[in-house]
């Protein structure tokens, strides 16, 4: 296959950027648009040119690291898919691909493909953990927990912290985030216990934080690679008006 791709480049965070061509040649359609963008990279240093940064980990949809807006798209055409898990089948000889950065107020570029989302870990920082003492690690059945909560803890779980659901929503909100990571603390009993101060300053963390509100567009949703549902939004809307009215 022989593409197109016209890159996002910024060499720092304090200066402009702008879309670079590149020709990617004779890339196989096995590979992952990872090591698509490996085999340019190789190319480049070849030329003596700066190759192109960009964020990357486990390469096994489990990190969230790699974070690129691929045609428009968070993370690609394919529904429930990381970049690292979208194949290069899924385009067709010829094409041009643009490649650009998580686009968000709270997720400054820092170069060419790679932003901060250090707003996100401020986020978990103010109250996405457990700090009552819940004693030792119980056996699994010790602690009986309805099916229907389990399996939704299990689901609000799944956010691996990404952050397509910003770039996804035209306001750039982060609710999703916030509400898949309020949700599953709170649908457990170690959890229960400080989920009203927990919703409460998450909340107001991603706020000051700088991400917009949600007007239920759902492009969360849709972008999501874990397909985290925006039910949670819901659950996480009413933990924090329980909590308000709360004393």
């Amino acid at each position: 296959m022989n593409l197109t791709l016209h890159v996002w480049r910024q060499k720092s965070a304090d200066l402009g950027g702008e879309m670079v061509r590149y020709d990617a040649k004779d890339i196989s359609p096995d590979m992952s648009f990872l090591e698509m963008l490996d085999v340019v990279n190789e190319g480049l240093d070849q030329k003596g040119e700066e190759p192109i940064a960009f964020d990357h980990d486990c390469r096994e949809g489990i990190c969230g690291m790699c974070s690129l807006t691929i045609n428009g798209i968070p993370h690609g055409p394919d529904r429930g898919t990381t970049v690292c898990q979208l194949h290069m089948r899924r385009f067709k000889d010829g094409d041009s691909i643009h490649i650009e950065p998580w686009r968000a107020k709270a997720f400054p570029v820092i170069k060419d493909l790679i932003v901060d989302r250090t707003a996100f870990d401020n986020i978990i920082r103010a109250g996405g953990y457990i700090s009552a003492s819940t004693g030792g690690v119980p056996d699994a059945n010790a602690i009986l927990i309805p099916k229907k909560n389990a399996d939704d803890a299990m689901d609000a779980a799944a956010c691996i912290g990404c952050g397509a659901c910003v770039a996804a929503c035209p306001n750039a909100s982060a609710m999703l985030f916030v509400a898949a990571k309020v949700s599953h603390l709170a649908l457990l009993p170690q959890g229960a216990v400080e989920a009203g101060t927990r919703v409460k300053k998450m909340i107001s963390k991603m706020d000051e934080e700088g991400f917009g509100a949600c007007t239920n567009h759902f492009e969360c949703e849709a972008a999501c690679p874990k397909e985290i549902s925006v039910k949670f939004i819901g659950k996480m809307n009413r933990e924090f008006l329980k909590a308000s009215v709360k004393k």
